[in-house]
């Protein structure tokens, strides 16, 4: 869609200059000659210049191992998806679903607290913290929406974050939400995580909360949780992890990066998602202390104001 944007002799000859496209990415637009669309294209032509852009694949098929993509006829082999578990398509994983259609409806047209809790939704949140060991369980419509949701509303500006620094972007956006101080800690790095919680102790008598990925999902690092625990509790901080990489297939039984780590049920606060591993549709949730899941429902922005 974008190739002449990395071409140097692409100009905006006219307010409204086409821009080549290509309809394998379903893509068309028009570059206009106004501040936005100027900034737009620069935007853009930056991204063609360092080979950034990202291009998607039209897919024909169910998610799976082997896929139909619209740019072949020939079947594709399918090594990019989170389908960890073979579930996005499984026969009883869409009967499920089905009968859910049938039952419950298509969907509530409101955010949970007004009209929009279904007796579904009480007992997947159940079911979910019963597999994790934990207390209480919050749904979402993801997990981006469960790490929107979690910092703003727990942590005020007497408290401290401390972050690995190469956490998801979920992460950094949600933190950045937050009235909390900010410390970041070299990647999975004992010693630095150590120094960061001792500057915390220093600086805030308040909340103290460590928050790491637990499965790094661009090199397969596992975090060192049990470590990060030990610290945590050394400083009297409190431990949050996000493992949407981990949960359905890490650890003996599947239950993630704690239970591979030895602290299955032990971590105060878990973030994941349902849109992996779990089925691969949609949402997340924050499973952990039932009384930061109280006041998440309370408080929670995404989960308060968005359906």
């Amino acid at each position: 869609c974008f190739a002449a944007l990395a071409s140097p002799q692409h100009q905006l000859d006219t307010p409204s200059a086409p821009i080549s496209s290509d309809d394998s990415n379903g893509c068309e637009w028009r570059a206009r000659d106004d501040v936005l669309g100027r900034k737009m294209l620069a935007s853009l032509t930056e991204m063609g210049h360092h080979g950034t852009l990202k291009r998607e694949r039209i897919i024909s098929s169910p998610q799976a191992a082997h896929i139909g993509l619209t740019s072949t006829n020939a079947p594709v082999l399918n090594f990019c998806a989170n389908n960890y578990l073979g579930l996005s398509n499984h026969p009883e994983v869409v009967e499920a679903a089905a009968q859910a259609l049938h039952t419950h409806g298509f969907g509530l047209s409101s955010v949970r607290f007004i009209c929009g809790t279904q007796d579904l939704h009480k007992q997947l949140e159940a079911t979910i913290s019963r597999f994790l060991g934990t207390e209480d369980t919050i749904l979402y419509p993801s997990c981006f929406d469960a790490n929107a949701g979690l910092f703003e509303a727990i942590l005020g500006p007497d408290d401290v974050v401390i972050s690995d620094e190469l956490n998801h972007a979920s992460i950094i956006d949600g933190i950045r939400l937050c009235k909390a101080r900010r410390l970041r800690f070299k990647h999975m790095d004992m010693a630095d995580l150590e120094q960061q919680l001792k500057v915390a102790r220093e600086v805030s008598s308040g909340i103290k909360l460590v928050v790491t990925d637990g499965v790094f999902s661009m090199d397969g690092d596992i975090a060192p949780l049990r470590e990060i625990q030990a610290l945590a509790r050394q400083y009297g901080a409190h431990t949050c992890v996000d493992d949407c990489h981990a949960t359905g297939f890490v650890g003996p039984t599947g239950r993630g990066t704690p239970e591979a780590c030895g602290l299955h049920g032990q971590v105060d606060i878990v973030n994941s998602t349902l849109g992996k591993a779990l089925g691969g549709a949609t949402g997340g949730f924050t499973s952990g202390r039932a009384d930061v899941i109280a006041l998440l429902r309370q408080r929670a922005r995404p989960y308060l104001f968005s359906n």
